[in-house]
């Protein structure tokens, strides 16, 4: 009975177990059908585009046969006229309306260029007196009228090889171009293609140009030449009434030489066998219902989209979509993605891309990296406090409240050492990787704190993962450097600091190694201590020689944290037990360890110190000490002999005690574990002087008329702050973490998304929550007002954006719509300036429009939106931006974008460490920028100001929000338009650099 109970209950237990995996499973099964759905669309999309083009197949033959043979042209012409005019005769009235070619003026020769292109005759060009002159004046006489065929008989018949001069032979080359027709691609050319183009982000080399409506005029006029009826008038009309699709752009198309009589010859696209346009159809038909078969077929979705994407056409094709205007298409990670041009350009290939005239630079730097560093604060002569964040090593005036960077690290600065002479510096990073995947070395750059100028790069090739902790001798002037890098041996090595010369190394430990310093009386000796250990370094001829400190009746801690030598040469020793141990020199144990036995370094004292681990240890003038607790937040006090002097506890919301720098003896400047520097007193307490986040930022917002912003991040904080006076104006805790926020219009409150699809409203002065909601349970991305103020467009991971109406100054929501379309979370969204559409991107790289005043409504011809204006641009996909991508990107290599105010530049944040600005608009491929370092992290967000006077960029991991200020440049929010106006223009190529 037991048994069988116990059976029942591990079954029960197992199927409950299985019930998340299949609910799990189920979800991703669903996501895939999602995808298969949006590329069947895509297929579906392009079967009929093809078969839009093989209906423009018959005027371009007819235009082919023109230029090939006007006689066979004139049996085509007489049987459009039999057959397809409302079995309309010709007589000598209609062939007076009619413009012919003189006998002269036929095709004697075919021009066939060694590309293979089928030239047009000399004899097309234009001449005075005919094209220009009206109809009614052509006298004359029609062709002779021929045997009359059935349209679909005569149709079948016709052949470009019946164009060739008889008797002339015909070469199976020749033969072979003739049946190919201008316009249509091979399937086989386009998968071949597209198959070598890869699968992350390319480009189509031309813009997909469509065959415009003066091009079919062109067709049309040549047929009346040779008596034959216009397809766009079957009962025989006055082609000069124009319909209104043939005055649509005045730009010529893909055959216009021909009409505007230019001396140049037809180029040949991409062709296709020639055939039965029904059968062709009928083809094309199966090719979509074969290409929706790709998906079953193939091993997963990535090569599902590739497959489909081959049957796209040619990456370097030119493609016509007539009565949809121009188009480009952008290839992501095998995905297609229709960028529609804008009509105020008119010659997309002869815009010139140029960086902006405006330049940033690093004004100011908010955050200190004190979490997981120790050492990292010293402070100057000069009245600066030195200390680091992402790769920049600041120096701030702690009264003039100024700061200068250093800015030639390539990656995260991990330690920091100031000269004896207090005015060089040494400081070293962790190793790194470029955009392509390629390892940046970690080095130690010694450099100038006066001039900022670099003096020595030092070990660049041979440390290993970074530098984990660097110290100047003492005794010789500080003439050497110690090293320990990050790698699984901790490799200890000196330096000659004046040379950059490496002098000795050796391998240190497997474990943890803290801190390393020479000893001040004695440059041969060095110490270093971490995890479990305490070693003591000797230095003789390039040789090293290790004793290791030996904890005897004392409990042997898991970690020494820190150490400083006393002023009788001992030294101190810091512990995570809370203790501050005082080391010696014993003399050599002979009865214990026999002969040979040698001297020894043993604890002398141990001191209770702190509940917690001690952090820090600071040497005051004196022989005063101070040390720094973890757990209790305090700091001590001590004498020469270790009696407890003074303490007091810094606030818990700055964290634990990091490390100390002595200011003049009574003024400390402390860092903490919350990523601060506070400065005070034992007596006055302290006050934060800088301040930052800890974890991971994702939100930015700035506001509309002030020069405030805002943060939030995975450490549950949202922060406002003043970027004139640089510093932290209020934070408040939340329950969750923030990744998004953005300020109501009129400026009073903002909107904070969090990662559990919930929303808070905070008024900025009272810091109080007006409103909330709930969209979801997944994680909000993106809020953005309507630029009025009266909508509230919140982007979530559900793959939905939640509409609100906004009143009471922005103090209550109600749920106005909610828009249904994407197929993965929304990343990004903009309003137009009207505020009644919304631009959203998601993270399957679609691109979507919705009307809003109409309900939320998808607006399925995304063609219609390309001329709209949009109040701000954040999306990272679009024409607009389309440069901003590096070829081979793979759709997350940009964080995110942001558009300057006066719509001159853009920022992009990338995932490279790096901060762009290009000019905007910026829609051709490889378009150069300005590039800044800074972050040691991917960049997660930029922002302008409301006056473009300063762009804000945060990174990711290295907790660090860098403000920069806009240089140069002027002008008005119109220019970008007339930039890319006069740029695209045909007479003035050339952009304008404003």
């Amino acid at each position: 009975m037991d048994s069988s109970t116990n059976s029942l209950d591990d079954a029960s237990a197992d199927s409950s177990a299985e019930f998340p995996d299949r609910a799990s499973m189920m979800e991703v099964r669903l996501q895939a059908q999602e995808d298969e759905i949006t590329l069947l669309k895509s297929s579906l999309a392009d079967a009929l585009r093809r078969i839009r083009l093989h209906d423009q197949l018959l005027p371009i033959l007819k235009q082919q046969l023109i230029t090939v043979n006007p006689a066979a042209a004139r049996v085509l012409n007489q049987v459009c006229c039999s057959d397809g005019c409302n079995n309309r005769k010709l007589s000598s009235s209609s062939a007076g309306d009619g413009i012919r070619l003189s006998a002269n003026s036929h095709v004697s020769d075919l021009v066939s260029p060694p590309n293979g292109h089928i030239g047009g005759p000399e004899s097309l060009k234009q001449r005075p007196g005919m094209a220009t002159q009206d109809r009614s004046t052509q006298t004359d006489p029609a062709p002779l009228a021929q045997d009359r065929v059935p349209l679909s008989r005569r149709v079948q018949s016709l052949n470009l090889e019946d164009a060739l001069i008889p008797g002339q032979p015909v070469k199976e080359e020749t033969r072979a171009k003739l049946h190919r027709v201008a316009g249509l691609e091979e399937e086989d050319e386009e998968q071949e293609e597209d198959e070598e183009g890869g699968g992350e982000l390319s480009w189509t080399s031309s813009v997909e140009e469509p065959i415009q409506p003066t091009t079919i005029r062109g067709l049309q006029r040549e047929e009346f030449h040779d008596g034959s009826c216009s397809p766009d008038d079957p009962g025989g009309s006055s082609p000069s009434v124009r319909t209104p699709e043939q005055n649509l752009s005045p730009r010529p198309g893909p055959l216009s030489p021909i009409q505007e009589g230019e001396k140049k010859p037809l180029v040949r696209r991409n062709s296709e066998k020639l055939g039965n346009p029904e059968k062709s159809r009928k083809r094309l038909d199966k090719k979509a219902a074969s290409s929706a078969n790709l998906l079953t077929r193939s091993p997963s979705l990535e090569s599902r989209a590739k497959e489909l994407i081959a049957g796209s056409g040619s990456p370097v094709s030119r493609r016509g979509t007539y009565g949809q205007g121009q188009s480009i298409k952008m290839f992501i990670r095998g995905r297609p993605i229709t960028m529609y041009i804008p009509s105020n350009i008119h010659n997309y290939e002869e815009l010139k891309m140029e960086p902006p005239s405006e330049r940033l630079e690093l004004d100011w730097v908010y955050g200190y990296r004190g979490r997981d560093c120790r050492a990292n604060l010293y402070f100057l002569p000069t009245g600066e406090a030195v200390y680091f964040i992402a790769c920049v090593v600041v120096l701030y005036h702690i009264n003039n409240r100024t700061q200068r960077h250093y800015r030639k690290h390539t990656d995260c600065v991990r330690c920091l050492t100031v000269h004896p002479d207090k005015v060089r510096v040494a400081s070293g990073q962790t190793a790194g990787v470029d955009k392509d995947g390629k390892p940046l070395q970690p080095c130690v750059h010694i450099w100038d704190s006066a001039t900022l100028v670099t003096l020595q790069q030092i070990g660049l090739g041979t440390f290993q993962r970074g530098v984990g902790s660097v110290a100047f001798s003492f005794a010789d002037s500080g003439a050497s450097l110690c090293v320990i890098d990050d790698s699984n041996e901790h490799m200890l090595s000196v330096w000659d600091c004046n040379k950059g010369t490496k002098t000795a190394e050796v391998k240190s430990t497997n474990e943890a190694v803290f801190e390393v310093e020479f000893n001040p009386s004695d440059s041969s000796n060095i110490i270093t201590c971490g995890k479990s250990h305490v070693y003591f370094w000797t230095l003789r001829d390039g040789q090293f020689t290790k004793k290791q400190g030996i904890f005897g009746k004392y409990k042997k801690p898991k970690f020494i944290q820190c150490f400083v030598f006393s002023l009788t040469g001992d030294v101190l020793t810091g512990d995570s037990e809370g203790n501050i141990l005082t080391w010696g020199k014993s003399a050599a144990d002979i009865k214990t360890l026999g002969k040979g036995a040698k001297e020894t370094f043993q604890i002398m004292r141990q001191t209770r110190a702190h509940e917690g681990s001690v952090f820090t240890l600071c040497n005051l003038q004196g022989g005063a000490l101070l040390s720094g607790g973890g757990k209790d937040r305090k700091i001590i006090r001590w004498s020469a002999d270790l009696a407890p002097e003074r303490e007091c506890e810094i606030p818990e919301k700055y964290g634990a005690v990091r490390t100390i720098a002595d200011v003049d003896g009574e003024e400390l400047l402390v860092g903490t574990t919350r990523n601060a520097v506070i400065r005070g007193t034992f007596s006055g307490g302290f006050v934060a002087i800088v301040q930052g986040h800890v974890d991971e930022m994702w939100g930015l917002a700035t506001h509309p008329s002030q020069n405030i912003f805002l943060t939030c991040g995975h450490d549950r904080q949202v922060c406002l702050w003043n970027t004139e006076e640089h510093k932290l104006d209020w934070s408040i805790n939340l329950e969750e973490y923030g990744l998004c926020a953005g300020f109501c219009p009129n400026g009073s409150v903002v909107s904070v998304g969090l990662n559990t699809g919930r929303w808070l409203v905070l008024d900025l002065l009272t810091r109080e929550v007006v409103s909330e909601s709930t969209d979801g349970n997944e994680q909000l991305s993106v809020m953005r007002y309507s630029p009025d103020g009266s909508f509230l467009a919140v982007g979530s991971h559900d793959n939905f954006i939640y509409i609100y109406t906004v009143t009471e100054s922005g103090r209550r929501y109600t749920r106005f719509g909610k828009c249904n379309g994407h197929s993965s979370f929304i990343t990004h969204l903009d309003w137009s300036k009207d505020g009644k559409y919304i631009m959203s991107n998601s993270g399957d790289y679609e691109i979507l429009y919705w009307d809003i005043a109409a309900g939320c409504k998808l607006l399925r011809n995304r063609y219609e939106s390309k001329d709209r204006e949009w109040a701000s641009y954040t999306c990272v996909l679009g024409f607009h931006v389309m440069g901003v991508w590096l070829e081979g990107s793979d759709g997350t290599d940009i964080n995110a974008l942001c558009r300057s105010h006066s719509e001159r530049m853009v920022a992009v944040a990338d995932d490279f460490c790096k901060v762009h600005l290009f000019q905007y608009p910026c829609p051709k491929p490889k378009a150069p920028s300005h590039k800044y370092e800074g972050h040691g992290s991917h960049v997660t967000n930029v922002c302008f100001t409301h006056s473009d006077s300063h762009l804000l960029s945060m990174g990711g991991k290295d907790t660090c929000i860098l403000q920069w200020r806009v240089m140069g440049g002027g002008g008005g929010v119109g220019d970008s338009r007339e930039r890319l106006a006069s740029a695209s223009s045909t007479s003035s190529p050339e952009p304008a650099t404003g």
